[in-house]
């Protein structure tokens, strides 16, 4: 039975300390609340799907004499997943500027965890830019974030987090200058940010941790964290930074290039156009518009760029004013 004599709805009861928590049995739940229609179309390819795979893989176990889902069959592919575990899901949102006041775009997304882990990644591709690059005759796709690095942080999270905690799922945020990947649940077993890079490992859900893993979502235990640091190097991007904040883990990703092509032809356009209006106290927005080609916003996001690195300073009542102008920060010789 799914429900107590009194019609509230059975928690599940860890029986082990032996066990990670989403190996533990959810003896009040049938087996056939598993969604096994998804499951086996995840697994088509790669492995015969039956019971006993499914016993194999600790998404079933016999328990007291009968099969019942785990903790962690609920969570990967329980049709009632919500019912127990109402946080396991995933919060996207696109956020104007460096802060969490202005909302863009944002999406709840509650699909088996598999399944969300695409949606997730498919939001932040949403969000993310892409240009070309040419070199030796061939073009070279340029995305404006770590995609690759960030793709294994949204995975690690799910993997990662603690489904028994309540009142926060996971958070994927995008701002203008960084991504963030949150969970509920700090590092387990003793392990320490200085362990994650040093390429340590320690699974907090062994049974969602296995299916990632047989799914070819996860590829070595214990390397995650070292290739995300090796794809934030390899696109000119910052190491990410790791975190414990409270009860959470925080992976957050700049998106500001260490070195974004030292004589990038925009950024060069736009020195020119200041430098030549320096005279009239700087350049308009509509002259470095026609100086460059580009349309207002591109042009505002160079100089926003140039503007933190403290290469161009705005010269106006506020940020608003349609008369500011802009002008090349003098640097004064050592």
């Amino acid at each position: 039975m799914e429900n107590d004599a009194h019609g509230r709805v059975a928690k599940p009861t860890p029986y082990s300390p032996n066990l990670s928590f989403d190996e533990q049995p959810m003896p009040d739940i049938n087996p056939d609340r598993l969604d096994v229609q998804v499951v086996s179309g995840l697994f088509a390819g790669l492995r015969a799907w039956n019971e006993r795979t499914a016993e194999n893989l600790n998404l079933l176990v016999r328990h007291q004499g009968r099969v019942v889902p785990t903790i962690g069959g609920v969570l990967l592919f329980g049709t009632v997943r919500e019912r127990y575990f109402a946080d396991a899901w995933i919060q996207c949102g696109r956020f104007g500027g460096t802060d969490k006041v202005a909302i863009l775009d944002q999406q709840d997304i509650r699909d088996h965890l598999p399944l969300a882990l695409e949606k997730a990644f498919d939001f932040v591709k949403k969000h993310a830019m892409c240009s070309a690059e040419f070199g030796d005759l061939r073009r070279k796709d340029v995305w404006n974030m770590p995609l690759e690095a960030i793709r294994e942080a949204l995975t690690n999270a799910i993997v990662h987090a603690d489904y028994s905690q309540t009142g926060a799922p996971i958070r994927v945020a995008i701002f203008d200058d960084r991504l963030e990947v949150e969970n509920p649940g700090l590092l387990t077993g003793g392990l320490t940010i200085e362990g994650l890079r040093a390429g340590l490992s320690k699974i907090r859900n062994k049974v969602i941790g296995r299916v990632f893993k047989e799914l070819n979502l996860i590829e070595q235990w214990g390397s995650g964290f070292q290739r995300m640091q090796h794809s934030c190097q390899q696109g000119g991007f910052a190491e990410p930074v790791f975190e414990e904040l409270g009860y959470h883990f925080r992976v957050t990703f700049s998106l500001l290039r260490q070195h974004e092509a030292v004589e990038n032809p925009i950024d060069v356009k736009i020195r020119a156009c200041l430098a030549q209006y320096e005279a009239e106290g700087g350049a308009s927005m509509k002259q470095l518009v026609e100086w460059t080609g580009l349309v207002n916003r591109s042009v505002r996001r160079h100089l926003n760029r140039l503007t933190k690195a403290g290469e161009v300073v705005m010269i106006g009542k506020s940020a608003y004013d349609p008369n500011k102008r802009y002008l090349l920060v003098k640097k004064e010789n050592a």
